[in-house]
């Protein structure tokens, strides 16, 4: 095991004064200090070699890996290890090669500032990520902590609430906490138009209008909040399929035959950090894909142009797998052999003819198999009556 020759430290607005004494005297030690700009003006009186954040982050890692055998630090705001560059370097460095020292993070500040309960609040960011991750938690009466990426995305925010019948929402902007500078913004979503610095955080208070949109992280959103051309897997059987599917933090799945993406989205609105790939042929069917998972929060839905199982060649390994189309024994076979241990297979059948596959399936290799009948009730003239859906063939296994 390597002895510890990197430092990684979390630094506020209060600089050097901020530090514990033990780790401030680590910086000034320092032979090298890597950081952003801010970073090296807060530290500005000790004297060590400068290396400005590298571009592409790739680069970063690279250039502290040939940093080993000098006195190095490297510079971060607040908690290293909370939606912060530490973890990223400790997953490329033995860990056992770094002493990480934390500060106040801005969720702490934030909190503190705002006075919420930190176990109550969603701790979300968006910084250096697409923005619409976070219209997932738009709920009513939950509060929002959210790292921004720059000065216009509180306004952005702003619009995706009122969009969704969110507009009366508590907004406000916290800026340089803890510094000579710290300023703070306050205002309701639908009338936002402050000027806020780049650097900036922001607390939500989510109040919901009667006609708000109602959108859980719990499968089974209503179809109609989907673009689509009518082939989709329905809100009842959707539910059905991804409770087999089982989402889980971090876990990817594959999307075959993936149409409007619903199975996709609702995946990863499921989980934190839930991925998905979604293979579509018919690129019309990937236009509406992409501008659902925009506008329901799931913006790095991954699509891809390819016919099943040529296009699943080269794709990670997938924690699942749900087969909505393409279904045949070749894509079966291609997909279960990358599926990882403990990985769930669901496919769904309408037509006689995937049907009778699933039935041959289901002989070899076991797995529940079961019929989901889903009747609506509609008008019929003046009266209400059972219209039913087409039924679906589902059969689902773990691979153990």
């Amino acid at each position: 095991m390597s002895d510890p020759w990197l430092h990684i430290v979390g630094i506020g607005e209060d600089g050097l004064d901020g530090l514990l004494p033990a780790t401030r005297a680590v910086v000034e030690a320092a032979e090298v200090i890597v950081g952003g700009d801010r970073h090296h003006d807060l530290t500005g009186n000790v004297a060590a070699e400068r290396i400005a954040w590298p571009s592409p982050f790739n680069a970063m890692i690279e250039t502290i890996s040939g940093l080993r055998g000098r006195r190095a630090v490297v510079l971060v705001t607040g908690d290293p290890l909370w939606f912060s560059i530490g973890a990223r370097i400790g997953r490329a460095i033995d860990p056992a090669e770094i002493v990480y020292h934390p500060q106040l993070s801005a969720f702490q500040l934030a909190a503190a500032r705002m006075g919420w309960s930190l176990p109550d609040v969603e701790t979300l960011t968006v910084h250096g990520r697409p923005v619409e991750q976070m219209i997932a938690f738009i709920q009513p009466d939950v509060r929002l902590l959210i790292l921004t990426t720059g000065a216009e995305t509180p306004g952005q925010i702003a619009r995706f609430l009122t969009e969704r019948g969110f507009g009366q929402s508590r907004m406000t902007v916290l800026a340089a906490m803890g510094g000579k500078d710290e300023a703070r913004f306050d205002g309701i979503a639908a009338s936002w138009d402050h000027v806020v610095p780049a650097f900036n955080t922001l607390a939500v208070d989510c109040v919901a209008a009667p006609d708000a949109a109602l959108l859980p992280r719990v499968p089974g959103l209503a179809d109609d909040l989907f673009v689509s051309d009518g082939t989709m897997t329905k809100q009842e059987v959707r539910a059905a399929t991804l409770a087999k599917l089982m989402p889980m933090r971090g876990a990817l799945l594959w999307d075959i035959g993936c149409g409007c993406g619903s199975v996709a989205i609702e995946w990863m609105r499921a989980a934190r950090y839930a991925r998905a790939v979604g293979i579509e042929p018919r690129a019309d069917r990937r236009a509406m894909a992409a501008a659902n998972a925009l506008a329901l929060g799931a913006p790095k839905l991954e699509l891809i142009d390819g016919t099943v199982p040529e296009a699943l060649m080269g794709l990670d390994a997938p924690d699942a797998i749900f087969i909505g189309g393409g279904l045949s024994r070749a894509t079966f076979d291609a997909a279960w052999a990358a599926l990882r241990p403990l990985g769930r297979l669901v496919a769904n059948a309408v037509t006689l003819e995937s049907e009778a596959e699933l039935f041959a399936l289901h002989k070899l290799h076991g797995g529940d198999l079961v019929k989901l009948s889903v009747h609506r009730a509609e008008p019929v003239g003046r009266l209400t009556g059972w219209r039913p859906l087409m039924p679906v063939t589902q059969w689902s296994l773990v691979k153990r």
